[in-house]
């Protein structure tokens, strides 16, 4: 049974952390620190009451940026490095007690699997940011971090669903993320053509 509880926390921890970093490290390190759950290997340094404070403050700074229209694209941006790499550390240190070889390949997996919920979110606000209103944003934003809340439940009760749900998850990606980069590309393709366009007839009825 610990070894489902083990996989659940890499999988879903990895996954959470690609969505929101600091609400995934804040909810796993008090959950420790409540003894609601074990974190395996050297994971539980994120229940250091500094880590914790940290990631509860960066987590309301995100909190309000992801709900601002470009202001969550450039949060993001920033994030495409801090996420995957802070899944790679989580599955390096969960796994400080094996050899360092299958410290890598976790990592390398966990760090995939962050950066994969990373550029699912990340492509889903571009795609937002295409509309004015600011609203769907807000939405967004909020039913991102009640499925990370909603992760975190099912790490700690039902860790074998979420090592599920993470599999299918990864699986969907692969085509949602073929569809989003299409539909982003033509965004801005359209946008960028329309410019020289008009930019041209500007100049056309000048001469004239």
């Amino acid at each position: 049974m610990e070894i489902f509880s083990s996989i659940g926390v890499l999988l879903g921890s990895s996954w959470a952390s690609g969505v929101n970093l600091y609400l995934s490290m804040a909810g796993l390190g008090i959950a420790h620190r409540m003894e609601w759950i074990k974190l395996p290997g050297d994971l539980e340094i994120i229940s250091h009451p500094l880590i914790v404070g940290i990631a509860i403050f960066l987590f309301f700074v995100e909190f309000v940026a992801d709900k601002v229209p470009y202001i969550d694209s450039l949060w993001d941006s920033v994030h495409t490095f801090i996420r995957p790499l802070a899944g790679a550390a989580i599955g390096y240190t969960a796994m400080a007690d094996s050899s360092q070889l299958i410290q890598i390949v976790v990592a390398l997996l966990t760090g995939g699997i962050a950066l994969d919920s990373h550029l699912i979110k990340a492509t889903s606000r571009l795609a937002i940011n295409a509309s004015p209103e600011p609203v769907t944003n807000s939405i967004a934003s909020v039913t991102e971090d009640a499925t990370v809340i909603g992760t975190l439940y099912l790490i700690l009760h039902h860790p074998f669903v979420i090592a599920i749900l993470v599999t299918l998850f990864i699986i969907f990606s692969l085509w949602f993320l073929r569809k989003m980069f299409r539909f982003v590309k033509r965004v801005f393709s359209l946008s960028d053509t329309g410019r020289p366009k008009d930019s041209n007839l500007l100049t056309v009825n000048g001469s004239q």
